[in-house]
């Protein structure tokens, strides 16, 4: 199976989520390290609309202004242009593979989607 980890390995859930996933021989694993290569604006819709979420609920509040912006109450659009812009607003880790999409917080979510 293939999978994808949105990555930050400054936090410890995604480096959690990593973790988990290094330790499957079954996985064929690629690591986007997303403040050094985000994903697009059309990766992110196609990301939240698999993981069965509006962007707003993967907004990171933690170390952000996204509170003050009114981004976790902001319709889709304005989510989704201000996390292209500054991908630092991108909760993390998300997961992907063939059976969907996770954001991994709290880390055990990622065993729905292996």
């Amino acid at each position: 199976m293939k999978a994808t980890i949105w990555h930050n390995p400054n936090c410890s859930k995604s480096r959690a989520a990593l973790e988990t996933l290094r330790g499957r021989d079954d996985i064929e694993l690629e690591v986007v390290e997303y403040l050094r290569n985000p994903p697009s604006r059309d990766k992110l819709a196609q990301l939240y609309r698999d993981a069965g979420i509006a962007p707003r609920e993967g907004v990171r509040t933690q170390g952000t202004d996204a509170k003050e912006r009114g981004l976790t109450e902001a319709e889709d659009d304005t989510v989704l242009d201000a996390m292209a812009a500054d991908p630092k607003l991108i909760e993390r880790p998300l997961v992907e593979t063939e059976k969907g999409v996770r954001l991994c917080r709290p880390t055990e979510r990622i065993e729905e989607i292996l």
